[in-house]
């Protein structure tokens, strides 16, 4: 399963890289915005940047809900960089849009899925990538990782390449349950990312470990 991280964070960006763990980066409007980057010219700026940092596929949203403007803010998002993936919403208009950037060889990503059908749709209009919201369909007591593991036995069935890329992941145990149910991809915050390392017993021993060599170190009385 790949790593992605979600945030518009280049500190961040740079620390999850350093760990050897990086595949890509999604952003929104809204991790944009809390970064306190705005304007056309320094959203993209901040995303080229977002580029020299990683290798893997990030994610560019588009800010349109029309198709023709759609395709003209894919496009140019498209031409920033060739790890650039178009995110567009699971719309009428997004969906028509991802079947014209399927054709023209742009890769996107079919964003806020809460649905089986919705998947379905994205993939069949061509979609590199579903994000289906985790978390958010368990804020309302829905199970998004039953969500998850529904689309990805859907497209087993069928042979569809486009990928299940589990988004709006909160804790730990929501990536090893979408590495356990068999998504492509999941995409969280650094901290949650960095959640999985900690375990009490690995505190303990390596205190103790250190305590041990520490003992052993210490000259032996005559």
């Amino acid at each position: 399963m790949k790593f992605f991280i979600d945030t518009a964070n280049l500190a961040d960006i740079r620390e999850a890289q350093d760990m050897g763990i990086l595949d890509g980066v999604t952003t929104n409007p809204s991790l944009m915005a809390k970064e306190g980057i705005t304007g056309k010219d320094n959203v993209m700026r901040h995303y080229k940047q977002i580029c020299e940092i990683v290798e893997g596929d990030i994610s560019a949203e588009v800010i349109s809900v029309k198709y023709d403007e759609m395709i003209k803010e894919g496009e140019e998002l498209a031409d920033l960089d060739e790890n650039i993936v178009v995110k567009v919403p699971m719309t009428a208009d997004g969906i028509k849009a991802i079947k014209y950037f399927s054709e023209k060889g742009i890769r996107t990503n079919c964003t806020l899925i809460f649905s089986a059908g919705q998947a379905l749709v994205a993939a069949k209009a061509g979609a590199s990538y579903v994000s289906p919201f985790v978390g958010r369909l368990d804020d309302i007591s829905t199970d998004g990782m039953a969500l998850i593991e529904q689309i990805v036995t859907i497209f087993t069935n069928y042979g569809y390449t486009t990928e299940v890329l589990a988004a709006s992941v909160r804790h730990p145990m929501h990536i090893i349950q979408c590495a356990e149910v068999g998504a492509d991809v999941m995409t969280a915050p650094l901290s949650v990312i960095k959640a999985l390392l900690n375990h009490p017993l690995t505190d303990s021993g390596l205190a103790k470990f250190l305590a041990d060599h520490e003992k052993a170190a210490l000259p032996v009385k005559q």
